[in-house]
This record gives structure tokens, C-alpha cells and sequence, in this order.
């Protein structure tokens, strides 16, 4: 059955003021159920369950200690019962065994020699040791002749070393040669004035001219790290006194700026290329 609003029924304006918001909504829709009915019984639901809520939390917070203010007396008692005299034991104190002094016999003769006292009444004799009575015997509390068991731990006499310990002289480490480094040398004033360095130098050789041989001297060195150069080899030549002619030239440079690896100088291998002609 569909519920029909009533076109005849008016609502005044005093009327409405006194209306909740829900009645409003609902004012020609049927009240006697659903929507309408769960709207106004909403809140007072909701306040009975969130009051319920708390109390039961508040009572679970607080059990413990009204339990501890009702019964305090007796669970004292309770622990105190189950806990006898008897039951308790006192270790046994150990009385520690008396350790009987041991006498060690003194090697050196001792002369009695007591520190002076001040006191009220002085003995009639105080023994002094003299000087001839300590150049043969220590200062001590007794007079004592000692057993003469004295060992003087001397030590032994130096030996000549034998060949095997003997020290054997290690030839320093020499440095690692670089091929590849992070600054390579520079001839000083660059390849500009190496070149100059070897068209004033280079004389090309009579026996080569004579047969007509040029080409390019292939020349491998190292440069040291104060910049001088060693080991001077040709790995390839063309003769006829050309390799000696550029060995004689390498062997002439001056000093070189060396090569660095992570900042220091370090040893580089460096191969030059020289042209006869």
C-alpha cells in the first residue's frame, strides 16, 4: 500500500519551528518505520553504548587496585604463612686455615743496625754497626751469618758470529717501472723544443749516407724519478750507425719532468720514435 500525502493538510510556521530536523524530512512521509524510526533512536543508542564502553574500561583499569585496598593485610599474611623458619638456612661461616710462615734463608751475612728510637728511658748498650762490619755484610734487624749460597748470574760472553748469522746485506728494493701513469713526463719546454733539441743534435751518420739508408730509430728509455734517464735500449733500428747515433742523443738530453702516479714521481718507460734522414 503506497502511502499519499494529504494535498488538504497545512503546516503553519509555528509549527515548523517546533519540528526536529528528522520530522521535517519526514513530515508527509509515513513515520511508523523504517528511515525515520532508525534516525530517532540513533543518538540515544549511541550514548548508552559509548557510556557502557568507558565504565567497563574504567572498571577493568581500576580492579587491580581496589582489590590491593581491600585485601591488603591478608595477602601479606598468606605469603608470610607459607614461608617457615625452618624452611630457612644460614650458610656455615668458613673460618679460613692458618698458613704457617715460611723461613727463607738469607745467602749474605747481615749486621744488626736497629733505626734510633727516641724513647723515654735509653738501653745502656746500642749496638751500631761499623764501617769494616758492612763492607762484609748487608744492614738488617739481626746479626746473622748467612749461608754463602750465592749465585751471581753473570752474562754470557759475546761470541763471534758464525757465516749463517752473520747479517746479509739486502740490495734495496728498487722502484716499479710504469708504462701507463696519470701525468706523463714532459721534456722541459714540451715536444717543441724536444724536436729542436734533436735536429741541433742529430748528426746523420757518413755510412748511411753512402747507402742510402734513412728511416726511424725506435729508442726505449726510462726516466727516473729525479728526471735523469736510464736504461736506454733501440727496439728497432735501421743501422748503419743510425741506432748508435740516436742512443748517443738520447744519452745527451737533459733532465726530464718525471712522470707522477696518485701525486709522487714514479719510474715511466717511454719509447721515442727519432727520424734519419
Amino acid at each position: 500500500m503506497r502511502y499519499k500525502p494529504n494535498p488538504h493538510k497545512v503546516m503553519h510556521s509555528s509549527d515548523a519551528s517546533a519540528l526536529t530536523l528528522d520530522e521535517l524530512i519526514f513530515a508527509d512521509r509515513n513515520q511508523a518505520y523504517g528511515a525515520f524510526d532508525l534516525r530517532r533512536h540513533y543518538k540515544p543508542t549511541l550514548t548508552r553504548a559509548l557510556g557502557l564502553g568507558v565504565g567497563l574500561f574504567l572498571l577493568g583499569l581500576l580492579a587491580p587496585m581496589l582489590y590491593n585496598r581491600l585485601r591488603p593485610v591478608a595477602a601479606a599474611t598468606e605469603f608470610m604463612q607459607e614461608i617457615k623458619l625452618e624452611d630457612v638456612s644460614v650458610p656455615e661461616e668458613k673460618v679460613p686455615l692458618p698458613i704457617p710462615p715460611v723461613e727463607i734463608p738469607n745467602a749474605y751475612p747481615t749486621v744488626k743496625n736497629v733505626m734510633p728510637v727516641v724513647v723515654m728511658d735509653a738501653p745502656e748498650e746500642m749496638p751500631v754497626a761499623t764501617v769494616e762490619e758492612l763492607a762484609e755484610a748487608t744492614s738488617g734487624q739481626e746479626t746473622t751469618e748467612g749461608t754463602g749460597d750465592i749465585e751471581v748470574i753473570a752474562p754470557p760472553e759475546a761470541a763471534e758470529p758464525t757465516v749463517e748469522e752473520r747479517a746479509v746485506e739486502v740490495a734495496p728494493k728498487t722502484e716499479d717501472i710504469f708504462i701507463r701513469v696519470e701525468q706523463e713526463p714532459q721534456y722541459p719546454g714540451g715536444l717543441d723544443a724536444l724536436r729542436n733539441f734533436l735536429s741541433k743534435n742529430l748528426q746523420y751518420p757518413k755510412s748511411a749516407a753512402s747507402a742510402g739508408v734513412s728511416g726511424k730509430v725506435y729508442i726505449s728509455f726510462v726516466i727516473n724519478t729525479d728526471g735523469s734517464l736510464t736504461d736506454v735500449q733501440v727496439l728497432k733500428g735501421i743501422g748503419f750507425g743510425c741506432d748508435e747515433e740516436a742512443t748517443r742523443v738520447i744519452q745527451k738530453m737533459p733532465h726530464w719532468k718525471p712522470g707522477k702516479q696518485s701525486g709522487r714521481p714514479v719510474r715511466v718507460k717511454y719509447n721515442l720514435p727519432i727520424a734519419l734522414e
